[in-house]
């Protein structure tokens, strides 16, 4: 491969701000695999934001971007799977898989499609110093004959477009909308380009903790919200904590700390089978490898608020939530799925054409 870029090529972030700011372009921030996509003749390398290769967990791409990209180019975009209309980030996150014979079949069950938003090489010529204003339309008419599973991200200088996006967009499965300075040249590994990103609350019950991996304080708390059957589902963690609350939060949290997981609602957490029919915390697996995933179990009668951006499948928390405050006038009992927000269902071919 030779290319005016090469690889490793770590992509340019974004930093969370609350508003959308004014005389940007804007696009729809995307809920996948971040992915700089290189392309040299019958030569094709997926790399991935930590700079590691994605290329062998996703064969059926490698196949399409030879046939609808540029023959020497590098492309910023997202690699996501769709689902009934929707992005599906559980179906992505299956497909890195150890055994090929796994990641072949998941080819075809579950395909995968690149969404490209910036160009970084054309031919012989590197863009890194060329403005946005400029890759812009450079990457429009690259990929202008480009079909799915190949698509360029729709983008807009109208801040009211952006607004509506914003709206509308979560419920296709979408993670809120990038602004890019129109001046901005591609910075690798800066974080020059903003993000306004979805944020609600939730009550939940805390139902655990982990230690911090500096030693016997409290690294994350464990989040619960019971079902329409009353069983009390894992959903995610709150961890951003400064060390001094840490080390409070283990006082506060002593009362409910159980001898041993014995009549926990969690009780099974360690058994692999349990998994299949709740959600618990997690077992050991090919994503946790040795690390170490024991949890002090905490009987559930604390309740705290949270942010979340949104949940995954309408089942966990995407990220981890941000904690807010004790909710004492509330009863572990009354946390439920139910209080959450559903966002109104949009149509991922409505952005990204009848192809998606």
């Amino acid at each position: 491969m030779d290319l005016p870029v090469m690889p490793p090529v770590k992509p340019m972030l974004a930093k969370s701000v609350a508003r959308i700011p004014p005389d940007m372009q804007y696009e729809a921030k995307w809920d996948g695999f971040r992915a700089i996509v290189f392309r040299d003749g019958d030569e094709v390398e997926l790399g991935s934001r930590t700079g590691r290769p994605l290329t062998r967990y996703f064969p059926e791409l490698v196949e399409a971007l030879k046939e609808r990209v540029p023959e020497r180019c590098v492309l910023d975009g997202e690699i996501v799977i769709a689902r009934e209309g929707r992005l599906d980030f559980d179906a992505l996150t299956e497909r890195i898989h150890p055994a090929d014979s796994r990641v072949r079949m998941l080819a075809e069950r579950t395909p995968s499609s690149f969404v490209a938003f910036d160009l970084l090489a054309l031919d012989g010529e590197s863009l890194l110093d060329v403005p946005l204003s400029d890759r812009r339309p450079l990457l429009v008419r690259a990929l202008e004959w480009a079909t799915a599973p190949v698509h360029v991200a729709p983008a807009t200088t109208d801040i009211e477009v952006a607004r509506q996006w914003f709206e509308q967009y979560e419920g296709a499965g979408l993670d809120g909308v990038v602004a890019k300075p129109l001046g901005l040249r591609y910075l690798q590994d800066e974080r020059a380009m903003f993000k306004v990103k979805h944020e609600r609350t939730a009550d939940v019950v805390v139902a655990g903790y982990r230690h911090h991996k500096s030693g016997p304080v409290v690294g994350s708390l464990l989040l619960g919200l019971y079902d329409d059957r009353g069983a009390l589902q894992h959903v995610g963690v709150s961890a951003a904590f400064p060390m001094k609350r840490r080390a409070e939060l283990i006082d506060e949290l002593e009362p409910l700390r159980m001898d041993d997981v014995t009549g926990h609602p969690w009780a099974a957490w360690s058994e692999e089978a349990a998994h299949e029919s709740a959600r618990l915390p997690g077992a050991p697996s090919r994503w946790s490898g040795k690390k170490d995933l024991s949890w002090v179990p905490l009987r559930p009668e604390r309740v705290a608020e949270v942010a979340y951006d949104h949940m995954e499948n309408g089942a966990r928390f995407r990220h981890t939530a941000r904690f807010r405050r004790w909710r004492p006038d509330r009863t572990p009992e009354s946390c439920t799925y139910a209080q959450l927000e559903e966002p109104v269902r949009y149509d991922l071919s409505e952005i990204l054409g009848s192809g998606a």
